[in-house]
C-alpha cells in the first residue's frame, strides 16, 4: 500500500514524462489523482446489433472480423487501416486513422467488441478509432466508464489505467472523515465504496450510492466552513454606527429610488448599527441602481466620522464612480478623492496625507488603494464593486487597514438567491430584483451567420447615426485545446476594416494585452473615438459608454446565459433604443432554448435561474478567489435536498461542537479547504 502523498511519479506506469502531464490537471500525487472524479460517464453496457445502429449516436456492437484489414499509406504522416465485421444482422466498416500495427491484431473470425460513433448512412454504416476489446471482456466495454476531463498529453486511457492503479495502491489509506453514526443516518456509503464505484462503477444503483455520499461530503464540509466564518464575525466588534438623519442625501438624490433599492440601504443602515462588522453583497441587475445604494452607505458612514474606500477592478471604472458620486457627495459634505496608479506624484503624496489626517472621507481606486504606504485614520467602510473581480485576500487586504470596517459588496452578477448564499459564503445578500422605471429594454435577435451581410448594413445605419458597437468574439476550442484569443479578434477586426468598415474606426480588446492598453482601447471608445470595438468577454465588465446601442455576439452558443446577459447590459445605457445581435449556427435543442430565453426576457435574475437548469452553476465566477472550495460532484441544480441535508447535519453538530474541537480531522479538514480563509477558521 503506498501512502496517499506519494508523488504520482512512483504510481505503476505512470512515470517522470507522464506525471508531467498529469501536473497540467493539478494531478502531483496519490490522493489528487483518486480525487480526480470523472465529469461524465458512457454507458457501453449494451452491445446492440449492427442493423439497429442510428447514425449520430454512441454505441457498442459485438461483432467478428470478416475481411482482412488493410493498411493504407495517404501520404506522410497519414496512415489507415480499414476494416469490416459482421454480425448476423448487418456489416460495418472500420476505420483507424495511424495505428498501423492494429493491421496485425485484428484476425478475420474473431469477434471483438467496438464502441463509438455511429456514422455514414443506414444502407453502409462506419465507424472511426472505436475502442475495443475481444468479447467477453469488459475493461473498455460491457461496463459504465468514466469520462474524466483531459488536457494536452492526456488521454482518457492514460486516466484510466493510472487511476485503476492508484486505487489499488492507495484507496485503503482513504480516511473516512463522517463519522460512522452520521453515514448510519443518512444512508451514505463509506469512503472507499465511494471512490471505487465514483470511478469504476459496478451499477447504476453504485454510482448513485457512490455519488450521493460525495457530494453530501463536500456540501457538509462547505457547511461547517461558512458556518465557522459566520460565527466568528459574531464575535468581532464592528464600528458601530449611530442613526443619521437621511433625509439631505434622499433629497439630493435626481430620482426616488426604487423599492428595492430603498430595502437595500435599509440593510445596510441596519448591519451599521450592530455591534458587528457588516458583511453583506448587494446583487442586482445592470443598471439596476447598486452605486446609489453604496452611496447611502457611504454617506452614513462619513456622518458617523468614518472613513470609506471604494474599490473597482479598473482605473476607468473607478474614475466613473468619482465622477458618478464626487458631485452628489461633495455637496453634502462629504469629501471625496481618486486614487489610482495613474495619479501624479504630488497629488498621490497629498491625498495619502489628507486620508492619514482624515480631511478625506472617501476614497476611491483601483487595487492601488492596498498599497502598503496608504493609512487611514478611520477606515469604517469599505466598498468593493464587482465581486468578482476581487479575491478574499484582496478584500482581507482592504479591510486590514481599518479595525475590522463593515464591508459592502456589489456585484452585477444576478444569480438566484440560495446559489449566492453558498457561492458568497459568510456575506448576507440584498438584492436588487427591480430596475428604475423608464428604462428601455434592449431589442434582442438571435440568427444564424447567413445574416452576417444584413447584421453589418444594419450596423453601418447605426454608426451613421453617430452610435457605436460592440462585437464580442469567443474563444472556441480547437481539438480540446483553447486557441490564442488574440488571433480570433485581430483578424476579425483587421478583417471588419478593410472590407466592410473601412470608414470606420475599428478597434480590438482582449485579455492578453497589457492593463495600459486596454484602458487606453476603453478610454478611446467611451470618448466615441472608435466606432467598433472587436472584442472578448474582456468587456463584460466595463465602462458605461451611453453612445453604443448595438452588442453584436458571434458564436452565441458558446456563453452561459449568464454570461450573454451581462455583454447585453453594456449597451442601452444611453437614450437611444439598443439592440442584441446574437449570431449562432448551432441547432440543438438546449441553445435554441437559452437564445429563445434571451429573446424574451430582460430580467438577469429569471435568466440565471433559467441558465441554473440548463448548465449547472459550473464555476460561476471561480470560486477558488473566494476562498470558498470547488464543488467537484454536487451540483445544486439537482442537490439542493442534499444540500438542505448536509446543513442540517453540519449545524447539528455546531451545535454540540461550536469550534470543531472534538472534532480534530474535521477541523482540519475544513481549514484545508478553506484554505485561503484558513486564518479566519482559527
Amino acid at each position: 500500500m503506498a501512502e496517499l502523498n506519494t508523488d504520482v511519479r512512483f504510481v505503476r506506469g505512470v512515470g517522470e514524462a507522464r506525471a508531467k502531464s498529469l501536473a497540467k490537471l493539478g494531478i502531483t500525487d496519490l490522493k489528487s489523482l483518486i480525487s480526480y472524479f470523472p465529469r461524465a460517464y458512457e454507458d457501453r453496457r449494451e452491445s446492440r446489433r449492427i442493423a439497429e445502429l442510428q447514425v449520430g449516436e454512441r454505441a457498442c456492437v459485438t461483432a467478428m472480423v470478416a475481411s482482412e484489414p488493410k493498411l493504407s499509406r495517404i501520404r506522410k504522416g497519414l496512415e489507415l487501416v480499414k476494416l469490416r465485421v459482421v454480425d448476423e444482422s448487418a456489416a460495418l466498416e472500420l476505420t483507424y486513422f495511424n495505428q498501423s500495427y492494429l493491421k496485425n491484431t485484428f484476425h478475420v473470425g474473431e469477434s471483438y467488441t467496438f464502441y463509438g460513433t455511429v456514422e455514414g448512412t443506414l444502407l453502409r454504416r462506419t465507424m472511426t478509432n472505436p475502442v475495443f476489446e475481444r468479447e467477453g471482456l469488459h475493461d473498455v466495454t460491457g461496463c459504465i466508464v468514466p469520462v474524466y476531463p483531459l488536457t494536452a498529453g492526456v488521454g482518457q486511457s492514460l486516466l484510466h489505467r493510472a487511476i485503476r492503479q492508484g486505487l489499488d495502491e492507495g484507496a485503503d489509506r482513504l480516511p473516512d472523515l463522517l463519522p460512522a453514526e452520521l453515514r448510519r443516518q443518512h444512508g451514505l456509503c463509506d469512503v472507499r465504496y465511494a471512490y471505487e464505484n465514483i470511478h469504476f462503477p459496478a451499477d447504476d444503483a453504485a454510482l448513485a450510492a457512490a455519488r450521493r455520499r460525495l457530494a453530501f461530503e463536500e456540501l457538509y464540509f462547505l457547511t461547517l466552513g461558512l458556518r465557522l466564518l459566520r460565527a466568528r464575525r459574531t464575535t468581532v466588534k464592528g464600528k458601530t454606527c449611530a442613526a443619521v438623519d437621511m433625509t439631505p442625501f434622499f433629497g439630493a438624490l435626481p430620482f426616488s429610488l426604487t423599492g428595492a433599492q430603498a430595502r437595500a440601504v435599509d440593510d445596510i443602515l441596519r448591519d451599521m448599527t450592530a455591534e458587528r462588522p457588516m458583511n453583506r453583497l448587494v446583487q442586482g441587475d445592470v443598471g439596476s441602481g447598486k452605486t446609489m445604494v453604496a452611496a447611502a452607505g457611504i454617506y452614513f458612514a462619513a456622518k458617523n466620522g468614518l472613513q470609506a474606500a471604494l474599490m473597482a477592478p479598473t482605473e476607468i471604472l473607478a474614475e466613473q464612480h468619482y465622477h458618478t458620486l464626487a458631485p452628489l457627495l461633495e455637496k453634502l459634505g462629504v469629501r471625496c478623492a481618486l486614487l489610482t496608479a495613474s495619479t501624479k506624484a504630488k497629488t498621490r503624496r497629498s491625498i495619502l496625507e489628507q486620508l492619514a489626517a482624515g480631511e478625506i472621507d472617501l476614497a476611491i481606486g483601483t487595487h492601488a488603494l492596498l498599497s502598503p504606504d496608504i493609512s487611514y485614520q478611520n477606515l469604517g467602510l469599505v466598498v468593493t464593486d464587482e465581486q468578482h473581480r476581487f479575491g478574499v485576500n484582496q478584500r482581507a487586504a482592504l479591510g486590514a487597514k481599518g479595525e475590522n470596517p463593515h464591508l459592502l459588496v456589489m456585484s452585477a452578477t444576478p444569480i438566484p438567491r440560495t446559489l449566492a448564499l453558498m457561492i458568497y459564503g459568510d456575506l448576507d445578500v440584498s438584492v436588487i430584483d427591480e430596475l428604475p422605471p423608464g428604462r428601455q429594454s434592449i431589442e434582442t435577435y438571435a440568427v444564424p451567420s447567413s445574416y452576417h451581410e444584413r447584421i453589418y448594413a444594419f450596423l453601418e445605419k447605426q454608426l451613421a447615426e453617430g452610435r457605436q458597437a460592440y462585437i464580442v468574439c469567443p474563444m472556441v476550442e480547437e481539438n480540446g485545446e483553447l486557441p490564442d484569443e488574440r488571433k480570433a479578434v485581430t483578424a476579425y477586426a483587421e478583417k471588419l476594416q478593410k472590407e466592410v468598415f473601412p470608414n470606420r474606426t475599428v478597434r480590438f480588446l482582449h485579455g492578453k494585452m497589457k492593463a495600459k492598453e486596454k484602458e487606453t482601447v476603453m478610454r478611446a471608445f467611451a470618448a466615441g473615438e472608435i466606432d467598433v470595438l472587436v472584442s472578448t468577454t474582456v468587456v463584460e465588465v466595463g465602462v458605461d459608454v451611453p453612445n453604443a446601442s448595438v452588442m453584436l455576439i458571434e458564436n452565441a452558443e458558446c456563453f452561459g446565459l449568464s454570461q450573454l446577459h451581462q455583454l447585453r447590459g453594456r449597451v442601452g445605457r444611453g437614450p437611444w433604443q439598443s439592440y442584441c445581435i446574437l449570431v449562432s449556427d448551432n441547432r440543438g435543442e438546449d441553445n435554441k432554448t437559452r437564445l429563445d430565453a434571451m429573446r424574451r426576457t430582460q430580467s438577469g435574475f429569471a435568466l440565471a435561474e433559467e441558465d441554473l437548469k440548463l448548465r449547472g452553476p459550473g464555476d460561476f465566477f471561480g470560486a477558488r478567489q473566494h476562498g470558498l472550495p470547488t464543488l467537484r460532484v454536487a451540483d445544486f441544480t439537482c442537490d439542493m435536498e442534499l444540500l438542505y441535508e448536509a446543513q442540517g447535519a453540519a449545524e447539528a453538530l455546531l451545535a454540540l461542537d461550536p469550534r470543531l474541537e472534538g472534532h480534530p480531522a474535521l477541523h482540519a479538514r475544513v481549514r484545508e479547504l478553506f484554505d485561503l480563509n484558513a486564518e479566519a477558521l482559527n
